[in-house]
């Protein structure tokens, strides 16, 4: 969709439209608590199968996680968003996205997680994919929100997102967040 409104623009422009930045999100909700899987996360999805998925597009650049990802292609000094200090992060506010935000918008009910094994991935199809699993006693709120950020020290928010994507209440929800240019 953004892809036909960049092309159009461009005709009616009579010039090239610069590139796209497209995210893709997916929740997955189990039954089961990977708690007891922590660092071997695949194992946990490889046995369980999730019960409900949701998938939403869309989302909000953060002026702050902008600026974090020219730092880092520039050679500037920035913390990575890697498997060390990449997280994503939920909260239960509705507060409209804009793009000068630098956290979630959640006063209380908020929570990071740090990167499933493995993750982020990067390096093909013009991508970074970002997953955090939310174990049985965590995050149990409702989850309007959600962002990837570097970490608990600089906590540079690349992106929010404002969507209501259910309750949790126990079992594990996983959030895997895919942003991509083009």
């Amino acid at each position: 969709m953004l892809r036909a409104f960049r092309d159009k623009l461009a005709k009616m422009l009579g010039c090239e439209v610069g590139g796209l930045y497209k995210v893709r999100a997916i929740v997955d909700k189990y039954y089961e608590d990977i708690s007891e899987y922590r660092g071997r996360e695949t194992e946990f999805y490889k046995m369980f199968k999730p019960y409900d998925t949701i998938e939403c597009t869309k989302n909000g650049l953060l002026n702050e996680g902008i600026n974090s990802i020219w730092t880092l292609v520039c050679g500037g000094s920035e913390t990575a968003f890697n498997n060390t200090y990449a997280r994503i992060g939920v909260g239960d506010s509705d507060t409209a996205h804009s793009a000068s935000q630098t956290d979630l918008q959640a006063s209380s009910n908020k929570l990071y997680k740090a990167m499933d094994e493995s993750y982020p991935t990067y390096g093909t199809d013009q991508k970074a994919v970002f997953k955090s699993s939310f174990g049985t006693d965590e995050a149990n709120f409702a989850w309007n929100e959600w962002s990837v950020d570097n970490g608990s020290s600089a906590a540079k928010n690349i992106n929010r997102k404002v969507e209501s994507l259910g309750t949790k209440t126990s079992g594990t929800w996983a959030l895997t967040v895919e942003i991509s240019l083009s």
